[in-house]
């Protein structure tokens, strides 16, 4: 059950999100134009989404931020699906297979 203290760490995190354009990149990433299947490390949209999930993420694998009220506010569940082809090659590139676990494991995990 989310607390005071998930609220105010949501606030923090839309604030922030407003910072980095996550709107935006949203707006990108979720277009019928936006080809999954190649989307690159190179697309700032791709990187601003993968890197805010991460971090919601990690917040939620620690127990620090309710999993229910996350998914509330965010379908992240939809950028993931839209992302997952990217951040595999990212992992493969990079032979770190811990690489945006966190936002996969959000994505994946029973509600």
């Amino acid at each position: 059950m989310a607390t005071h203290e998930d609220a105010v760490l949501m606030v923090q995190l839309f604030r922030w999100s407003t910072e980095l354009g996550l709107d935006a990149a949203a707006s990108e990433v979720l277009a019928d134009k936006f080809n999954a299947a190649d989307a690159s490390m190179d697309n700032r949209s791709v990187r601003t989404l993968l890197t805010f999930g991460e971090c919601v993420g990690t917040l939620v694998k620690n127990n620090l931020l309710d999993r229910d009220l996350v998914g509330d506010a965010w379908a992240f569940e939809l950028v993931w699906s839209r992302l997952a082809a990217a951040a595999v090659r990212e992992r493969t590139r990079l032979n770190e297979p811990r690489l945006y676990e966190n936002f996969e494991a959000l994505t994946t995990a029973t509600r």
